[in-house]
């Protein structure tokens, strides 16, 4: 249906290493990353960050038209995600993203609202690709 494209250069290796991130879009052109932005907080962006933004994205945007489906058409939804890199068996791994919700949605019931965010971070395609644990705790104002 879509595709859509990244690219990612690294010059020098290791820490040492310098790397610039690029998207399709242009939203991202040449963004700095490299060890220290993604170990020691150098401003610059990371692997781990750019997959939070896309499961955020993803997820709240899954909701949003679980929500029409269900025939709400107004509110607001916001969802933080947080993406956990652990080290383990010599090596890292993305062991979990943990998605926080805050959302006003006139009307709803709230295990109705809770069976749709459920549906949606099951069902969005990040969640599906991330071969890691998704959790969700939702507030409903």
């Amino acid at each position: 249906m879509t595709t859509r494209t990244a690219t990612a250069r690294y010059s020098g290796f290791g820490k040492e290493g310098k790397g610039a991130i690029s998207t399709q879009s242009g939203v991202l052109t040449d963004q700095f990353y490299g060890f220290n932005t993604r170990f020691e907080e150098e401003p610059g962006t990371n692997p781990e960050e750019l997959i939070a933004a896309a499961h955020a994205g993803c997820f709240t945007m899954a909701l949003s038209f679980a929500l029409a489906r269900a025939g709400y058409s107004e509110g607001t939804l916001e969802t933080k995600a947080a993406v956990k890199l652990e080290q383990k068996d010599g090596g890292f791994v993305i062991t979990r993203s943990d998605l926080t919700l805050e959302a006003s949605v006139p009307g709803i019931d709230g295990d109705a609202f809770a069976d749709l965010a459920e549906e949606a971070k099951k069902n969005c395609p990040v969640s599906k690709l991330l071969n890691a644990e998704v959790s969700l705790a939702h507030k409903l104002n």
